[in-house]
C-alpha cells in the first residue's frame, strides 16, 4: 500500500534528525583521531628502544629467565583480544574477533588451551552471548587507553604466565590481537606474540661473538631482565591499545560518513516519492472536480 504525503514527509523528518546525529558522530570522531594518531606515534619509539634493549639482553647476556624461556610441550595460552567499548564504527569489532578466532583455533590445532582476556565491551558481549568462558576482562577506556590500564592488563597476563605448571590459569604463552593503525582508510587486525620473549635479529645485529664486548650489565644481567621485562610487556599492550583506540575511531568516522551520505540519499528518495504523491493527489482532485463538473452539466441538459 502506497504511503500518505504526510508518512513521507514524517520519514523524511526523521531521517534528517539521525543525519544530524551521523554528522555529530563523525566530526567527533575526526577531532579525536589526530590525538589518537599523535599518541600512538608519540609511543612508538620508546616502545621500539625498549624492545631493543630487552632483545640484546635476551640475546646477549645468555640469562635463562622465565619470561624469555621457551616451554618445551607448551599445552595453554592466553589470548588478549582489544576490542571498543562503543559500537557504529562499522566492522571494526568483528574483523578483530575473526582473527582472534582464526588464532584460537591455530592454537588449538597445535594442541593447546585458550584461555581469553578482553579488553573492551564488544569484545565481552560476543563471548557472554555464545556463553564462552573469559578468565579476566577490562572495559571504558577503548577509544582513550591509560597506562594504568595497560599496567593492569600486563600485570594480570604476566601472573598467569608465571605460574608453575599445574596450576590454575597457569600459561606457556601470551598472545594479544588487536588492530594496526596503518592509516585513515586501513586499520589491519593482528596477532602478535609477548610470552616468552621472541628475539628476531635483524640484519644490522651483529654476530654473538662481535656483540658480546659491547654490552655489560649492571648490577646484572638477571636484576636488569627483572626489571625491564615487565615494562616490556607493559609498553607493547599500551602501544596496542593506542593503535586500537586510533584504528577504532578511523572506523567510526569512515562508518558515519557512510551513514551521513546514505541519509542524504534517503532523504532525497523521500521527497521525490513524497513529490510524486502529492502531484498523483492534485491530478486525482482536478480529475474529480472535472468529472464532477462534466456531470452536473449533462444532469443540468438532461432537465432541460
Amino acid at each position: 500500500m502506497a504511503l500518505s504525503v504526510r508518512e513521507y514527509r514524517a520519514r523524511i523528518r526523521s531521517t534528517e534528525s539521525m543525519k544530524k546525529i551521523t554528522r555529530a558522530m563523525e566530526l567527533i570522531a575526526a577531532s579525536r583521531i589526530i590525538k589518537a594518531q599523535q599518541r600512538a606515534q608519540s609511543a612508538a619509539p620508546y616502545a621500539r628502544e625498549l624492545t631493543r634493549a630487552v632483545s640484546a639482553v635476551a640475546t646477549y647476556a645468555n640469562v635463562d629467565h622465565p619470561l624469555t624461556r621457551e616451554p618445551e610441550n607448551p599445552t595453554r595460552a592466553a589470548v588478549l583480544i582489544v576490542t571498543s567499548d562503543r559500537g557504529l564504527a562499522g566492522a571494526y569489532s568483528s574483523s578483530v574477533l575473526k582473527e582472534a578466532e582464526r588464532l584460537a583455533a591455530k592454537l588449538r590445532e597445535e594442541g593447546k588451551e585458550v584461555d581469553t582476556y578482553i579488553a573492551g565491551r564488544k569484545g565481552q558481549a560476543y563471548y557472554k552471548f555464545r556463553q564462552r568462558p573469559v578468565v579476566q576482562s577490562w572495559m571504558g577506556f577503548s577509544d582513550q587507553p591509560s597506562n594504568e590500564a595497560a599496567r593492569e592488563i600486563s600485570a594480570a597476563l604476566i601472573e598467569a604466565f608465571l605460574l608453575e605448571d599445574g596450576e590454575e590459569r597457569a600459561v606457556d604463552e601470551v598472545h594479544v590481537v588487536y588492530t594496526r593503525f596503518k592509516s585513515m582508510l586501513v586499520q589491519e587486525p593482528t596477532a602478535v606474540r609477548l610470552l616468552p620473549l621472541e628475539v628476531i635479529e635483524s640484519e644490522e645485529t651483529p654476530s654473538r661473538d662481535e656483540a658480546l664486548p659491547l654490552y655489560e650489565f649492571e648490577p646484572s644481567a638477571e636484576e636488569v631482565l627483572d626489571g625491564l621485562l615487565p615494562q616490556y610487556v607493559q609498553s607493547r599492550i599500551f602501544f596496542a591499545l593506542l593503535q586500537a583506540a586510533a584504528s577504532e575511531l578511523a572506523a567510526r568516522q569512515k562508518a558515519m560518513k557512510a551513514a551521513t551520505d546514505n541519509a542524504d540519499e534517503l532523504i532525497k528518495k523521500y521527497t521525490r516519492i513524497a513529490n510524486q504523491a502529492r502531484q498523483a493527489g492534485i491530478t486525482q482532485e482536478i480529475s474529480e472536480i472535472v468529472g464532477g463538473v462534466n456531470a452536473l452539466a449533462d444532469a443540468q441538459a438532461g432537465s432541460e
